[in-house]
């Protein structure tokens, strides 16, 4: 009897170890098959960066070429009413510094109506409202606002001005001296010309860009 009880024991032992074997062989199994589908849910959750990149320049080389078509339109235009958006020449009488050095003292809201001033530059801000457009130009100088009064100007001048300008674009302007009622020195305009159309927006909002290079890779006048 005795015999027959340590035979039972040995055996219910032998079959416990062979219970918990099988548990831990399956336990490493199951982590095993976690670790191989981890990656794949990870890569369908989260979209490749060099993806994303793709989609990005893709989407902003869209939109560069969708504002060359519409100016590409505006300088056919300009020639189908008999303007030349490639103007040869302008007869520039100042820079911008020398307009913003010489009437400096005008009091605000004043016109100097015997100023007879003509620049040349290019716009890079424009704001209209109603009759009234004001333009930022900018030569190798400085800059300074153009005032343009729909009461200053041809009815089709004014029209071309909210019709074909562009920030980009380098016009020439001429007229008098004005500083508005907030101070700021413009040249009240009574003509100007479009010299270049610009078919480009500025790149980096005109300003910052320093590298030469760059400036001509991203140039706005091709």
């Amino acid at each position: 009897m005795e015999a027959l009880r340590v035979w039972r024991a040995s055996f219910n032992l032998l079959g416990f170890a062979a219970s918990r074997a099988a548990a831990a062989s399956a336990g490493r199994a199951h982590r095993f098959h976690i670790r191989c589908c981890s990656p794949a849910a990870a890569a369908t959750t989260k979209p490749p960066q060099d993806r994303r990149r793709r989609s990005a320049s893709s989407s902003s080389t869209s939109d560069r070429d969708s504002i060359r078509a519409i100016r590409l339109k505006k300088v056919e235009e300009l020639r189908g009413k008999g303007y030349e958006p490639y103007a040869y020449k302008w007869d520039r009488t100042h820079t911008t510094k020398e307009l913003q050095e010489r009437y400096t003292h005008l009091e605000n809201g004043e016109v100097c109506t015997e100023a007879s001033v003509s620049i040349a530059g290019r716009i890079v801000a424009r704001r209209a409202f109603g009759k009234l457009v004001f333009m930022t130009i900018r030569d190798d100088s400085g800059t300074i606002q153009l005032y343009c009064e729909k009461d200053s100007l041809t009815e089709e001048q004014f029209e071309q001005l909210k019709a074909f300008i562009d920030v980009g674009d380098i016009l020439g302007a001429s007229g008098s001296i004005k500083k508005t009622e907030k101070g700021e020195l413009s040249v009240y305009v009574s003509f100007f010309e479009i010299l270049t159309k610009s078919l480009l927006p500025l790149p980096d909002k005109y300003h910052g860009l320093t590298d030469v290079d760059k400036r001509y890779r991203q140039s706005t006048l091709t």
